[in-house]
């Protein structure tokens, strides 16, 4: 099985003013971000809206992005679904396009550790590509949740969307030869993922300033912490901006600054108003967005 690793978007879904998927926003994107040097695509996501799509948008936007891609860097597709018959769906057909590998969250339809352990050992079973549990939203213990999912041949690690880090470092460690993704989903501690040993960060906000968190891993790197922890706190800011005037429709705007029209996020998200709009770009421009979104 392929591990992965480095700094990968959790992909923006753009959407036309009637609601609708945007292929050609879409398609500059990926090429913006890959010129930014990331390693790699998380589509249909949290970030994404995949559980917002219908089941043909889902599939137009894996085909478009792995289109656009051919093959430049890996790219893993979110299919969870409620359906387990939808996710197994989603699934194939993300193999069938060429994705690298599958991630799904771990839903609250499935209540307990025996009911997700039958969920992801038939996203297992369905390809032979490889499968990372997302682990975000749920009061799991998530090293019994990862023991009991390295069952699966297919199953190499995870994408651990949590704050506590001590259980991120356990999750790490049970790696197995060196054949274990652990992806961080914490975009306010990815230094904290680097140097907890994480294969790498998978976030909203490399959307927008990719290159200040390669920078920070780069750091890292070298044993810089001090200017490794100066950029966290400064993409820290710009986080925590979007945050105060609603996250999702936040980051469809920021986009929008970088020239890329999302359009507004699906319900039950909603698109900032004029208000919250003037509001962001003052505080972005107070804290030198521009600056951090051109590394």
């Amino acid at each position: 099985m392929s591990t992965f690793a480095g700094l990968w978007p959790a992909l923006v879904t753009p959407l036309t003013e009637d609601n609708h998927l945007n292929i050609p926003v879409l398609e500059q994107i990926v090429e913006y971000l890959l010129a930014k040097q990331v390693n790699g695509f998380y589509v249909a996501g949290t970030t994404g809206q995949g559980l917002l799509l219908s089941l043909e948008e889902r599939k137009q936007l894996t085909a478009a992005v792995l289109r656009q891609v051919n093959g430049r860097v890996p790219v893993i597709v979110h299919v969870g679904a409620v359906a387990e018959v939808d996710a197994v769906d989603l699934a194939r057909h993300a193999c069938d396009q060429g994705a690298s590998g599958i991630s799904s969250l771990l839903l609250p339809q499935y209540p307990d550790l025996p009911a997700l352990v039958r969920y992801v050992g038939s996203l297992s079973a369905s390809v032979p590509i490889p499968f990372l549990a997302y682990i975000y939203g749920r009061d799991l213990d998530a090293v019994h949740l990862m023991e009991c999912l390295m069952q699966f041949e297919t199953v190499i690690g995870a994408k651990y969307t949590g704050p506590n880090l001590h259980e991120l470092k356990r999750v790490i460690e049970l790696g197995r030869n060196g054949e274990w993704t652990i992806f961080s989903g914490m975009d306010e501690q990815s230094i904290f993922a680097a140097m907890t040993g994480a294969s790498g960060h998978i976030g909203s906000t490399l959307n927008i300033m990719p290159g200040v968190y390669r920078a920070i891993w780069g750091h890292i790197a070298r044993g810089e912490f001090a200017q490794a922890h100066a950029l966290q706190l400064r993409a820290n800011g710009i986080t925590q901006r979007l945050v105060d005037v609603g996250f999702a429709g936040a980051l469809n705007y920021v986009m929008g600054r970088l020239g890329f029209d999302c359009g507004q996020p699906r319900q039950p998200h909603q698109a900032l108003n004029s208000e919250r709009r003037q509001e962001l770009d003052r505080t972005l421009d107070a804290d030198e967005f521009g600056a951090l979104a051109r590394m």
